[in-house]
């Protein structure tokens, strides 16, 4: 698994849409959308307040653990 699956399991588990996380963000729908399928890497920034936004480490995000924490 790579990290672009993680994001949109993550944001479907949580029952939420691309224009939801996007709005968390503080990007546009298409943007996030791009993210999840790779077209654009995911900055640092936005990583973060994903972890944030999900409660799990970003370690978990980038498939480098599979503990949420």
């Amino acid at each position: 698994m790579d990290y672009r699956k993680r994001l949109r399991d993550l944001r479907e588990d949580h029952d939420k849409t691309q224009t939801e996380i996007a709005e968390v963000l503080g990007t546009s729908q298409t943007m996030y959308a791009r993210y999840e399928r790779g077209a654009s890497e995911l900055p640092i920034r936005h990583l973060i307040k994903l972890a944030d936004y999900y409660d799990v480490s970003t370690d978990y995000i980038l498939c480098r653990s599979d503990q949420t924490k």
